[in-house]
This record gives C-alpha cells, structure tokens and sequence, in this order.
C-alpha cells in the first residue's frame, strides 16, 4: 500500500488542496483593459516628456528672498515707526507732506521743555535781591460792543522785589520812559499774586500735587473757565519770575495735565520771533492763550492773547494781549539791569 505523501496519490492530494484554496478565497476582481482614451492621454504624456528632456535648458532663475514671518515682521515695523517718532519729536516736524508725519503733541512738547528747564543753571535770588524782567508788550482797548484795538507795542523794566514779608512797595516798573514804584495799598506778602524766589521753591514739585495747589490758589475772572485761570497763572509764574530749575519743570509738567492743552505748529511773540507754541483755548471767552518757545533752545520766548471765534463786534484772530521777554536777572537794587552794576 503506497504512503499518502508520496507517488500519484500526493500530487493528487495537492492538487484537491489547491482547489480547495481556490474556492475558500474570493475571486479577483477583472481588470478591465485599458481604454483607448486612456492609452491616448498616456502617449502624450511620454512626448511631452521627451520633448523636455530634448530642449535647451533655461537660465535658473535666481532665488527670491524669503519673507520674514509675521511674528519678525511686526517688531521690525514697530522700531520703524518708533525711530520716525523720535526724529519727529526731537526735530519738531520737518519738511515734507506734514500729514504723512506723525506731529509732536503738547504733552511730549511740555516734558521736552520741562527737562530743558531742569537742567538750567538758575541761582538761588535772597530776599534783599530783585528780580528784572525786560520785556516788550501791547495790550487791546476793548469796547463794550465786543470790538477790539490792539495798542502798538512798546517796551516795559520792572524790578520785583522778593522780601517774602508783607511789604507795601511791591517793585518798581520803567514804561514810556519814565520810573514808577509798584504798590500794594494794605501791603502784600509772597504768594500766587507776588511770587517771589522763596515762595516758588517752596511748591511741591509733583506735577499732579502742584496743579491741585495752583487750582486752590487760582479765581478766574468774570465769565473765565477755571481750568484757563490756571494755564494763564502757570504763564505767568514761568514768564515773570526767577524760580529754581525743579520747580520750573514741575510747572511744565502740571501744565500738561490741564485738558485742552494743544501744541501749535508756529507761534509768534510780540517782537516777531516764531517759534513753536503751547495754547488753550477758553471756549467761554472764544480767547486763546499761547505760549511761545524757541524751536531750538525750548526758551520761554513769550505769550499772547487772541480770539477764536467772532464775539459782537470782535473778531477772530484779534489779538488781545502779547509779550515777548527779552531778558530776565537778578540785581541789587531798583534801576540796576543784569550784567551792569550802575543805575
């Protein structure tokens, strides 16, 4: 008897096995002859190819430089636009279409000039000393209709005395050639309507503390917003006096803080110097006040007064008052001008 693993019989048994695996296993699916648009699309495809590989090469392009991402795109912009600031606002403008350059505003203006003033060399004025503002002024005849006439400008010495004591004679003023003494009927001690060296430097030199103090100290006139009370005494505290450098500053900087402050692009003084200027308007009044500074030094240069709107008979653009400051000292005595010691 012949062994099922070997001879007929096995290759008959292998034969069953396969037919059986056939028929456990699911038929192939057929696979349908390429159609003639296929082999058509297919011949191109290889002319194409052969075609390319048989023409001249063409100049490599060069490589276009990458852009940076978003992310370093942004820091590199903002340093752009922060560096033109920064020349704009040392420079104050400059030439070119002023709408594509962003304009210095008063409150950078006011730091600016408040950091000039603490870095003056101002020394301290004694009590038995006199302060001397040289200046040239004009001031409007104003009528009961609204109508203005601004006096034609003529140049003013007033000696300040700085005794902190209530005193009667309260300085000393040169105008139209002749000397008249400056009185006070009762007599009148240092303070807002006197200010002398003393009492300056004894106000606070925070800027937000000095502007509260100067607000309680301060009544505005008939008809005046309190807020432009303040911006005018602040003038006149920067233009008339000798004060201490820290104290100056702190004076710039609480001028800052008053809403409505505006920086003006050309501001002219009362002997024609332009410069650039600090102004408020009092929308009560329709008056503005303006300081004026050398562009380049950021010395207070003067003030002025004008109108901003048509009030009865006035105008806009009457002015109503202005000064320019010619010199300021300290001096020893009436009728004695810095930088001479006689009379």
């Amino acid at each position: 008897m012949n062994a099922a693993g070997s001879g007929p019989d096995r290759a008959e048994h292998e034969e069953a096995e396969r037919e059986e695996l056939a028929r456990l296993l699911p038929t192939p699916a057929e696979r349908d002859v390429p159609s003639e648009p296929y082999l058509h699309h297919k011949d191109r495809l290889m002319q194409h190819i052969d075609d390319d590989q048989n023409r001249t090469p063409a100049p490599a392009r060069k490589a276009r430089p990458r852009l940076l991402r978003p992310a370093l795109v942004m820091p590199a912009a903002a340093l752009a636009l922060a560096g033109a600031l920064a020349v704009t606002f040392t420079e104050g403008g400059g030439s070119g279409d002023s709408a594509a350059q962003p304009r210095e505003t008063a409150t950078v203006l006011l730091d600016r000039i408040a950091g000039t003033a603490a870095k003056s060399d101002v020394k301290p004025v004694r009590q038995d000393q006199f302060v001397y503002v040289k200046s040239v002024t004009a001031g409007a005849e104003l009528e009961e209709n609204g109508a203005s006439k601004l006096e034609p400008s003529h140049e003013r010495e007033v000696w300040k005395s700085q005794q902190v004591k209530r005193i009667t004679q309260t300085g000393e003023i040169r105008e139209g050639g002749s000397y008249s003494p400056l009185r006070e009927l009762g007599g009148s001690p240092a303070g807002i309507d006197r200010p002398t060296y003393q009492w300056l430097a004894s106000l606070p030199t925070d800027p937000d503390v000095l502007l509260k103090e100067i607000e309680r100290m301060t009544e505005p006139e008939e008809g005046q917003e309190k807020a432009q009370a303040v911006f005018d005494q602040i003038g006149y505290l920067l233009g008339e006096t000798v004060m201490p450098p820290r104290n100056a500053a702190a004076l710039y900087k609480a001028a800052a803080k008053i809403p409505g402050v505006t920086r003006q692009e050309d501001a002219v003084d009362a002997a024609g110097r332009h410069g650039v200027g600090i102004a408020r308007v009092d929308k009560r009044a329709w008056v503005a006040t303006e300081w004026v500074f050398d562009r380049d030094s950021l010395a207070f240069l003067g003030r002025r007064g004008y109108r901003t709107k048509d009030v009865g008979a006035g105008k806009k653009g009457d002015v109503m008052e202005e000064t320019a400051v010619l010199k300021r000292g300290i001096v020893d005595a009436y009728r004695e001008r810095p930088g001479s010691a006689t009379r």
